[in-house]
């Protein structure tokens, strides 16, 4: 009794058209005929044998049908295009969490320039300005080294701080 092996996945079986050969295998097979009619038809003198076609017809003819044969249920074929792909993937991947791939952004308002209405706002910004002097920085100091003051800073959620500045109890 002949014994049938039914594979799980149906989807990975391929279909064998002739013997134990599958359609790729059979385009590989014949595609060096119509490339043999190409070359005699287009090369110089058209129509015409020369010595010069023979190696090509020999090297097309022999590497197509390398490319059909089978080494652990792939083929040649397969093999060099999982190199291919390989060889010419990029080796460093650099994360830029600035980047602007997938992200929702929202847009910018746009400021729409009115003709009609020509009037120039000057606005002065205030910035104010706080010169530390010297002697601020010294009594500063010596508040902080200072043995009767308790100074310390706790972290809060999101990255706020909390700054105590105590005068501690004798």
């Amino acid at each position: 009794m002949k014994i049938q092996r039914i594979p799980a996945q149906i989807t990975t079986v391929e279909d064998k058209i002739a013997g134990n050969l599958n359609l790729t295998q059979i385009t590989l097979l014949i595609l060096p005929i119509f490339v043999f009619v190409i070359v005699y038809a287009v090369c110089a003198p058209s129509m015409h044998f020369e010595w010069y076609k023979v190696p090509l017809f020999l090297i097309i003819g022999s590497v197509f049908p390398i490319l059909a044969i089978r080494i652990k249920e792939k083929l040649i074929l397969d093999w060099l295009t999982i190199l291919f792909r390989y060889n010419t993937r990029p080796k460093y991947y650099v994360f830029n969490k600035n980047d602007l791939y997938q992200r929702t952004v929202d847009p910018l308002p746009v400021e729409r320039n009115h003709k009609k209405q020509k009037v120039h706002k000057t606005e002065e910004k205030k910035t104010t300005s706080s010169v530390v002097s010297i002697g601020d920085l010294v009594r500063l100091e010596g508040v902080l080294t200072n043995p009767g003051y308790s100074f310390s800073i706790k972290s809060q959620k999101k990255g706020a701080y909390s700054i105590a500045f105590e005068q501690k109890q004798k």
